[in-house]
């Protein structure tokens, strides 16, 4: 996400971030996840700048932002146990939440299920379709790097969540990253055919922190293509972005674990959020 000399420097502090994050991870050993060396996006900007929004000074109740109505409706709160046979696919957002629950379990008994992880700093649909190598953004399972869908399917997971677009937006533009997801959902769900793809929405950014690209309206018009795809290919659409933002379409700032510096990674409150919103947003 090169777009300038501050992009540019906030693109290195992604891949920084997601190597701290990496450091902490724990999980038993069916749960790995790996940092990676600085992402393509990081060198280009293909799609086109649009300004950021004005925000009001106090965050609303995140319940001011609707769910898509593509989206999985509210459900009954599932038992965590739902999750038994899910894995999670992201960045370094997703490793947040990989350390959130990690630390969870050593007190928790059965915290988020038997839920695994697949996520690796500066991670993008696009850098995920490319060939295996010693420099490629790829998460370990079991000490192996694989391509995610040969991960997925070694995992026997039934219930695949992904969240990526963040690390995509500016190398791809929105259309090119909803494409390159697409390619690589029907990856996962060939080697994987029986599992169910859930499509999580990329979530926002604080206002502060807004780049030329990776704003907040490019970040929503992408989950607003995300929501398409998933409803043409029979997907499961996620609105987890729905109760992150404001009513300005920002990262609520008391959700925010890194205001002075992306603005785009959770507290532990945000990650609960994340959580109970997985669980009472079902399918059968």
């Amino acid at each position: 996400m090169n777009h300038n000399k501050n992009d540019s420097r906030r693109g290195l502090a992604l891949l920084t971030a997601g190597l701290l994050l990496l450091s902490g991870c724990g999980g038993n050993k069916q749960t790995a996840s790996s940092a990676a060396p600085a992402s393509s996006a990081v060198q280009s900007e293909v799609s086109s700048a649009v300004s950021s929004q004005e925000a009001s000074s106090v965050a609303p109740p995140a319940s001011s932002q609707p769910e898509n109505s593509d989206a999985v409706q509210e459900s009954a709160k599932a038992d965590a146990s739902y999750l038994d046979d899910a894995v999670f696919i992201g960045d370094s957002v997703s490793l947040k939440l990989k350390n959130y629950v990690t630390a969870k379990r050593k007190t928790e008994a059965g915290f988020f299920g038997k839920a695994q992880f697949l996520a690796a700093g500066s991670m993008g649909s696009g850098n995920a379709l490319k060939p295996l190598g010693t420099s490629s953004i790829h998460p370990l399972y079991n000490g192996k790097k694989a391509l995610l869908e040969d991960n997925v399917a070694a995992m026997g997971a039934k219930k695949v969540y992904i969240m990526l677009g963040a690390n995509d937006l500016a190398l791809y533009g929105i259309d090119g990253s909803v494409e390159n997801m697409s390619k690589l959902l029907a990856k996962i769900q060939e080697k994987s055919p029986d599992a169910k793809l859930f499509v999580q929405s990329a979530t926002p950014i604080i206002k502060e922190q807004q780049m030329t690209t990776l704003n907040n309206p490019n970040l929503s018009a992408y989950d607003a293509k995300l929501a398409e795809m998933c409803k043409k290919n029979g997907y499961y659409y996620i609105d987890v972005a729905s109760v992150m933002r404001d009513s300005d379409g920002n990262l609520i700032p008391e959700y925010c674990s890194d205001p002075n510096d992306l603005g785009i990674h959770f507290t532990d409150k945000a990650c609960q959020v994340w959580i109970d919103y997985i669980l009472t947003h079902t399918v059968k």
